[in-house]
């Protein structure tokens, strides 16, 4: 069975509910997951924006959210989950806000996408200092037994 990730509040290529926004309450989506390779020993999330600024000419990828060493007994998270409530063990690295936490879609023009990348690893990644996606890119090498993509979509109105 393959590593699958998906999200009550949108479909995958769907819309994301405004509620999840900078237009709205700017809360995490609910995630839930199955499917992890029986040697999964953690995972990380990965949040970000292919897009920005501007899906015509897009210059940067915008990252939203960045989580690592959730445990492998995890399969969800709760929608506008907190630090304090997040699964025991799970640490949280830098958005681009340069901030731990969620930080919902926001685009400055246009309808950007937002993928939602979970991978499984066959490692407990160490704990790092204020990692970013990128430095967790690097610990992930030659570790990830499985990824998992959801995307959604948002265009301010």
């Amino acid at each position: 069975m393959a590593l699958t990730l998906k999200s009550s509040a949108f479909p995958h290529n769907g819309a994301i509910p405004r509620r999840y926004t900078c237009q709205g309450e700017d809360v995490s989506v609910p995630l839930a997951w199955s499917g992890a390779p029986p040697a999964t020993k953690s995972f990380v999330l990965i949040v970000d924006d292919p897009d920005a600024p501007d899906p015509k000419a897009p210059r940067m990828t915008w990252v939203h959210w960045v989580l690592y060493s959730l445990p492998p007994t995890a399969m969800a998270l709760q929608e506008g989950i907190r630090t304090g409530e997040l699964p025991k063990g799970t640490l949280e690295g830098l958005n681009d806000w340069k901030r731990t936490g969620y930080g919902g879609p926001c685009p400055p023009i246009g309808r950007h996408r937002y993928f939602h990348k979970l991978y499984a690893l066959g490692t407990l990644l160490p704990t790092m200092e204020s990692p970013t996606k990128t430095d967790l890119e690097q610990a992930m090498k030659g570790h990830v037994l499985e990824k998992a993509e959801l995307i959604g979509t948002y265009q301010k109105s």
